[in-house]
């Protein structure tokens, strides 16, 4: 019996510890704002987790033929955002350019002058 209830106590804390991290983690929550999520998932032991994992829990993502669409488009990598490309200084590029151009030339100077 004893056995019973040390499972069921570790059921209840690893249902409590992933109910709170999801609904500190999730961008939205349903029903009630997240502080009263979280006041419940603390203050009501097995009861409020379980309720947050019903009716807390936001709405996964609809599938349209397989693939899972978001609500918002996924971050790119800078170098493939082209509104972050064109938001680039291309006066600072542009100087950086020049300045490179002058080093190489100065190498091959230096280079060519060598004995």
């Amino acid at each position: 019996m004893v056995r019973l209830f040390i499972f069921l106590a570790a059921v209840q804390l690893i249902l409590f510890l992933l109910a709170l991290i999801s609904c500190l983690s999730a961008d939205r929550v349903r029903n009630a704002p997240r502080p009263v999520w979280i006041l419940v998932i603390l203050l009501v032991p097995l009861v409020g987790p379980l309720s947050y994992f019903l009716w807390g829990r936001p709405v996964p993502a609809p599938v349209e033929g397989g693939v899972v669409r978001r609500r918002r488009p996924a971050p790119v990598s800078p170098d493939d955002d082209p509104d972050f490309l064109r938001s680039v200084d291309t006066e600072q590029s542009r100087r950086d350019r020049e300045t490179l151009a002058q080093w190489e030339k100065d190498l091959n100077d230096r280079e060519e002058d060598k004995p």
